[in-house]
């Protein structure tokens, strides 16, 4: 996507007036794997070290380096003049928090709001070798996880997401195999997915046992949409087969205390069972405060394959995925901002009096340094823009969303992507660790400022 002109910043005037801005980063992908704090290793030390796992190789030994360098990077997120930064814990770092006890004081210095993520996808090796999230046992190792950092932030930390994006962790990682930790059991898939939400839900009743003042409490899920490719009943039930494993696997237990009775179906057709015991669903569907929406792109879904049968070769229906025919980013994903405004209006229409939140939201593309060393990414400016606007669409329709955080800082590790994908406001020289704003980080800056001087 290369736009004829710069993008200007904005002026949203329909964001609520106590919206908060920030940024969001990962552990894993940020901070380097050093042990000096007792951290031990993790399922991504691991799948990294796989011979193919990994673009080039690459692993996250280094990535930016941010447990050395993080009042610096600090100090880049209070120049773009954000609210809050969101960061998550490493679990692999649990044994010794003194990292995050300094990383939240200093934001607190600089007067960014903390918001705490307990897992974004670092599980111990130590656990996964014990079963991993097909481990019921997981679970509740992930309760005392989320109360030992509660115990220690709470004070200082007033918002803390339990899980980013469950289905990534479930899915890629245990059915597909395309994440750490590389299994690929659909059935060990949907124990995952299962156990990762029955943790969300002991994470909650641990934390909230150990309250001494109120938190407010999130889980951030894969948000993209699913659309017929054409009105077809046959792509309309493709679509909604695919709404199904990719959300309402996750938000109907969380929100109404039980699976779609549809995927449940559709999953014992091909001898796959959830493994819900008594009083889950009752501990899964607990209150929480928030919901953090993962947006990148939307998809459409025909019923058909590329040969018009309905049916695959096992006798499951055909739920094929064709990426719309718009632009592309880097990770060759499609542009969709309409589909932003359509997601966020969908989810609260069909999960009322549940408040939202964008805890992710950016592009990857191919960035240039100029000869003068500014990075002019009118292409990550532009989709920024477009996806703002479409956040201040929902809001003027009716949407309840409280905040938006754009992913991510810094370029950095990207998961199997490795460091071919940059995502950064401020772009990263991988030889000198070297951090320079790009033009889209002057451009968010100043949207901020704008949009708040409106009010």
């Amino acid at each position: 996507m290369i736009p004829a002109t710069r993008p200007a910043p904005l002026t949203l005037t329909h964001l609520p007036r106590d919206f908060t801005w920030g940024v969001a980063t990962a552990s894993y992908q940020i901070e380097g794997a050093v042990a000096e704090d007792g951290r031990v290793p993790s399922i991504w030390d691991t799948f990294s070290r796989t011979p193919g796992a990994i673009a080039n190789g690459d692993t996250g030994d280094v990535a930016c380096d941010h447990y050395h360098r993080m009042p610096a990077d600090v100090a880049l997120i209070k120049s773009l003049g954000v609210d809050a930064y969101r960061f998550s814990i490493a679990w692999p770092r649990a044994a010794d928090l003194s990292f995050y006890d300094r990383l939240v004081d200093e934001l607190l210095a600089n007067g960014i709001q903390p918001w705490a993520t307990l897992y974004h996808w670092d599980l111990p090796q130590a656990l996964e070798d014990a079963g991993g999230w097909p481990n019921r046992d997981t679970a509740y190792r992930f309760a005392d996880h989320a109360a030992t950092v509660f115990e220690r932030l709470q004070d200082r930390v007033d918002t803390f997401t339990t899980l980013n994006e469950p289905w990534c962790s479930a899915w890629l990682g245990y059915a597909t195999g395309v994440h750490a930790p590389g299994r690929r059991s659909p059935q060990a898939g949907i124990d995952a997915a299962h156990h990762l939400l029955l943790g969300h839900g002991l994470a909650l009743q641990a934390m909230r046992a150990l309250e001494t003042r109120p938190h407010t409490y999130v889980i951030s899920l894969n948000t993209g949409t699913a659309n017929p490719i054409a009105d077809r009943t046959i792509d309309h039930g493709a679509a909604y087969r695919a709404d199904g494993m990719g959300l309402r696997l996750y938000l109907d237990p969380l929100r109404h205390g039980a699976y779609p009775a549809d995927v449940v179906r559709d999953l014992a057709y091909q001898g796959i069972t959830i493994p819900v015991r008594d009083g889950d669903l009752e501990l899964i569907s607990q209150p929480f405060d928030m919901l953090g929406c993962n947006f990148y792109f939307g998809q459409n879904y025909a019923g058909t394959d590329e040969a018009g049968n309905t049916h695959d070769a096992s006798g499951a229906p055909v739920v094929r995925a064709i990426m719309p025919d718009t632009p592309r980013t880097a990770m060759d994903w499609a542009i969709t901002p309409s589909r932003f405004t359509q997601l966020l209006l969908r989810l609260t229409r069909d999960y009322p009096g549940l408040p939202l939140v964008v805890t992710e939201n950016g592009a990857a593309f191919d960035d240039v340094v100029a000869p003068d060393g500014s990075i002019h990414d009118d292409s990550r400016t532009e989709y920024l823009s477009a996806h703002l606007a479409a956040v201040a669409e929902a809001c003027a329709r009716g949407a309840d969303v409280r905040g938006y955080f754009c992913w991510s800082l810094l370029d950095n590790f990207e998961w199997s992507q490795g460091y071919a994908k940059r995502f950064g406001l401020f772009h990263v020289d991988y030889d000198t660790l070297a951090r320079t704003p790009k033009q889209s980080a002057h451009w968010f800056r100043e949207t901020i400022e704008r949009t708040r001087g409106s009010r």
